[in-house]
């Protein structure tokens, strides 16, 4: 693949749909799913007199639930996801530094 054609892909992945699910509607409750997404790319080209042309790029996207947006009764809410595993470690870390805080203290 060309680097053009590469660049022209990228751009029509990074779109909204990457960011916003379809709604989802049940019972007159209507649920806009959003992520948060993070992403990059790059490339390049190069020619010496040994060799033809070299094309090389890469991109990554990375997307993880941030919430939902919930429309009930001509009311919009944001309802954020909570990701479990990392308020888990947060709360583990929190409470290890703290112990050592404290032990320290202890010592003294």
């Amino acid at each position: 693949m060309k680097l053009g054609q590469l660049a022209s892909t990228a751009r029509d992945l990074f779109t909204a749909k990457l960011v916003y699910g379809d709604p989802v509607e049940r019972d007159g409750t209507i649920v806009i799913p959003a992520a948060a997404v993070f992403g990059g790319g790059g490339g390049g080209a190069g020619d010496t007199d040994a060799l033809p042309v070299r094309e090389g790029a890469g991109f990554g996207v990375v997307a993880r639930p941030a919430g939902a947006f919930v429309v009930r009764d001509g009311a919009v809410t944001w309802v954020p996801a909570v990701d479990r595993t990392r308020l888990g470690l947060a709360t583990a870390v929190t409470v290890v530094v703290l112990a050592r805080i404290l032990s320290r203290r202890a010592k003294s």
